[in-house]
């Protein structure tokens, strides 16, 4: 019997197509949009895996009503939208997409960061809407880059890479991690490791990476706000909830930090409406793997996992639990 692939959304080139390639019956979402729940639980029933989004929950209810499920292909670096514990205790393999999309997050994070200090978008707004009206010696002054601190919190491949962009800019770098890495590594990567206060209080720019858990659910809070400097910038291309959007709408509404970028929303695609009358902020639509390459690579790396586990062989990038 020919085994069901389905695939809750269009992915770019080269898409399913070594699904395809390898026999497999393949239904992808023919809507550029996410499946409403109801629409995924009808979908996924008689499926053999399922290749799905961030926006796709996947838990108990869902394994109930595929009992042939044999592996879950999430086209993401992060899994907190699946019960990883409950699939493996049904024999269910889960996978994320890991290490493609480092370079691409990596840069959209400098690019976030670089836009907030020199305040990028709101020079941008002013020139499409003709409201500027020549040099001045005050105009937009942002915060300088090059020498500064930047603190990282989660070490992982992305907030490494992010880490090593920043010798271009003879930064000193800290970071805090859930384990502090071995010595060699963070010599290789030039950072220092400090528990989370401290960095909040040293740093000029403040990175997110961190997974998204019960122990990072609100990390930047009203509390760690008021630990950062008020010419701090926060970049958070991580994940939305590890920051608290009112506590950060107060904290840029009253200048005790400089200035945000924000690649991730606590509930996306919703945004906290004050953050959108806010102009000491960068606001991007979850972009931070958007490259050509990024997302070639991630279509293909949910397709090798998911040939290689109804193959009978271990899966190449498992998600760890």
């Amino acid at each position: 019997m020919t085994l069901r692939i389905v695939v809750t959304r269009r992915l770019p080139a080269p898409g399913v197509q070594s699904l395809i390639d390898a026999g497999f019956e393949v239904w992808t979402n023919p809507e550029d949009r996410p499946l409403a729940r109801s629409e995924l639980l009808e979908t996924v029933r008689n499926a053999d895996a399922l290749l799905c989004m961030l926006t796709d929950r996947v838990d108990a209810e869902l394994f109930d009503l595929a009992p042939s499920l044999k592996v879950v292909a999430n086209y993401a670096v992060g899994f907190d939208n699946i019960a990883v514990a409950e699939a493996r205790s049904r024999g269910i393999e889960v996978t994320t997409t890991p290490s493609v999309l480092t370079d691409g997050s990596a840069d959209l994070a400098w690019a976030l960061l670089l836009a907030a200090a020199r305040r990028i978008g709101e020079g941008e707004r002013i020139v499409r809407q003709r409201h500027w009206t020549g040099w001045a010696p005050t105009q937009l002054l942002g915060q300088p880059v090059n020498g500064q601190t930047l603190g990282i919190i989660g070490m992982g491949a992305i907030g490494q890479a992010v880490a090593r962009r920043s010798r271009g800019f003879e930064m000193s770098v800290v970071y805090h991690n859930r384990h502090r890495l071995p010595i060699d590594v963070e010599s290789a990567v030039g950072a220092r490791y400090v528990e989370l206060d401290e960095l909040l209080s040293v740093s000029d720019f403040v990175s997110l990476h961190a997974p998204l858990n019960q122990q990072s659910r609100h990390i930047i809070d009203a509390r760690a706000l008021n630990l950062m400097k008020s010419t701090a910038v926060l970049v958070n291309t991580g994940r939305g909830p590890l920051v608290d959007e009112a506590a950060l709408v107060d904290a840029l509404r009253e200048h005790r930090i400089f200035a945000a970028g924000l690649d991730v929303y606590e509930e996306e695609p919703s945004i906290h409406e004050d953050l959108l009358l806010l102009d000491n902020i960068v606001l991007v639509p979850h972009i931070g793997s958007g490259t050509t390459v990024a997302r070639g690579a991630m279509a293909s790396l949910c397709c090798e996992n998911i040939i290689e586990v109804l193959a009978g062989r271990p899966a190449l990038t498992p998600a760890p639990l």
